[in-house]
């Protein structure tokens, strides 16, 4: 069976570039770039939401399709 990547969706208008979501990933999937997060490397994806549940703003959400 194959394993499928995440979809990470960054909503930029909300994030403020506070950069929590990119330090509690364990796997640093999450980069900043100027003052919004990007994702740098979605195959380190282990789907534990972490990102999605620390943002204060709501800006970032993990489907784990």
């Amino acid at each position: 069976m194959e394993n499928k990547l995440p979809r990470i969706e960054i909503i930029e208008k909300y994030c403020k570039g506070c950069a929590i979501c990119a330090e509690y990933c364990p796997t640093q999937v999450l980069e900043m770039r100027g003052f919004v997060v990007a994702v740098k490397n979605l195959e380190a994806c282990t789907k534990c939401m972490q990102c999605e549940l620390r943002c204060p703003d709501f800006a970032i959400k993990v489907f784990a399709e």
